[in-house]
């Protein structure tokens, strides 16, 4: 007997919710869809402030990166500098030993920004290195040509006005390349022609060292 009270109770009150539901619905409705909307623009103004923040971390290795490619160079500048071979064999090599650690303690940070490449992307960075690396290895061979070469090869990844003849080979692979992949091509040759430099500046130095040793021992001679 309760039950059927308390059946017909709740029915009643269907009813009397069923007869004014049309505007509480719609105002329900209306409240749900703004509460989204807000949730919507709230998820993305989250989203665009992650965002930046990714490509500032993206930047910030990358620039790591760099800084770690600068030190590993002006390491072994300072190993194979002139000065180097100009000082005591005791001093060369407690300096070698400082040198070595460094070099050591640098090459145990591990900094990497990946590059998404399309596969066309790829082939081109595949083949703009194998063209440096094939140049790389001639230049033992003929240091002031290869100098040259890669300066024409420096000269396709800038969009100044070239001093030297550009590669328009290597120019038309460069294009296909990630514009990250470009930068890194044209940082791997600046260092590339730096190291040149530098050996030529300790060749002529030696050569120069090499013909004054070779006068004050004829005066001895002479004397």
């Amino acid at each position: 007997m309760a039950q059927a009270k308390i059946s017909a109770a709740a029915k009643a009150l269907d009813g009397h919710g069923g007869k004014g539901g049309g505007s509480g619905g719609s105002s329900s409705r209306f409240l749900r869809s703004s509460s989204m909307a807000a949730r919507s623009s709230h998820l993305l103004e989250t989203l665009d402030l992650l965002e930046f923040r990714v490509e500032d971390l993206r930047e910030a290795a990358s620039a790591l990166e760099q800084e770690k490619e600068s030190l590993l160079e002006m390491i072994q500048s300072v190993q194979n500098s002139q000065d180097m071979r100009n000082i005591s064999d005791g001093e060369r090599e407690e300096l070698t030993i400082t040198a070595d650690r460094l070099l050591g303690r640098t090459l145990t940070v591990e900094v990497s920004v990946e590059i998404i490449r399309s596969p066309q992307q790829q082939e081109a960075l595949k083949q703009a290195t194998e063209i440096i690396d094939e140049v790389s290895n001639k230049v033992l061979d003929d240091l002031e040509n290869g100098r040259k070469h890669l300066i024409s090869l420096h000269g396709a990844c800038t969009s100044e006005v070239p001093a030297a003849p550009v590669d328009q080979k290597f120019q038309a692979i460069i294009i296909g390349c990630a514009i990250e992949d470009q930068k890194k091509i044209k940082r791997r040759l600046d260092t590339l022609i730096r190291n040149i430099s530098s050996s030529e500046k300790s060749i002529t130095l030696l050569d120069h060292q090499n013909q004054k040793s070779a006068v004050q021992q004829l005066c001895h001679k002479q004397k």
